[in-house]
């Protein structure tokens, strides 16, 4: 009996849930010369980038759209998008396609970006918050800053990059000042 009981106690102790700092998995890309993160679970996939459809009178930032197996789907330029210049297409140009919740509902869309990475374990312990200032992007647009191997990759929050609603407004109101007065 004894024997037992001095095996069980020579087991290390079983693992207990919330020891080991949760992961996080994000799609790693580039874009503009820095280095940018989505979460995995927004990723449905990532394609080539080809032909798009021009729409008039959409932002600049809304490069047109593309026909994703029937699907008619916008194309953001996320350069653009953050008040840069449009991304130059290179062979390594991507469209990565993003679903994300809008008002309850599924939203799909693409992001055009200049080349995509890898994907990244990101321990929770390892994401900074987003700077107060001094980011070449709105503020409300990084959920974190990761840290991997001593830099940092800008987690994005792709509800308020992509938020419908918002690029929506914007339509309008560029719609509105091509109005004559």
């Amino acid at each position: 009996m004894g024997a037992i009981t001095n095996a069980a106690a020579a087991q290390p102790p079983a693992a207990v849930p919330g020891d080991e700092p949760e992961r996080l998995q994000y799609l790693t890309f580039m874009l503009g010369g820095g280095t940018f993160a989505v979460g995995i679970l927004h990723i449905k996939e990532i394609i080539e980038f080809g032909e798009l459809t021009v729409v008039p009178r959409m932002p600049d930032f809304v490069r047109g759209v593309i026909n994703l197996r029937g699907a008619v789907v916008p194309v953001v330029d996320l350069a653009a998008r953050f008040g840069g210049e449009a991304t130059a297409v290179t062979r390594r140009t991507c469209i990565i396609i993003v679903e994300i919740e809008d008002d309850g509902e599924q939203q799909v869309v693409g992001v055009m970006v200049d080349a995509v990475n890898e994907v990244l374990d990101i321990p929770a312990d390892q994401v900074e918050p987003p700077p107060a200032f001094g980011a070449s992007i709105r503020v409300d647009f990084i959920a974190g800053m990761g840290k991997v191997n001593g830099r940092f990759v800008i987690l994005l929050n792709v509800g308020r990059v992509l938020s419908v609603e918002e690029m929506s407004a914007l339509v309008t109101l560029e719609k509105e000042e091509a109005l004559p007065a």
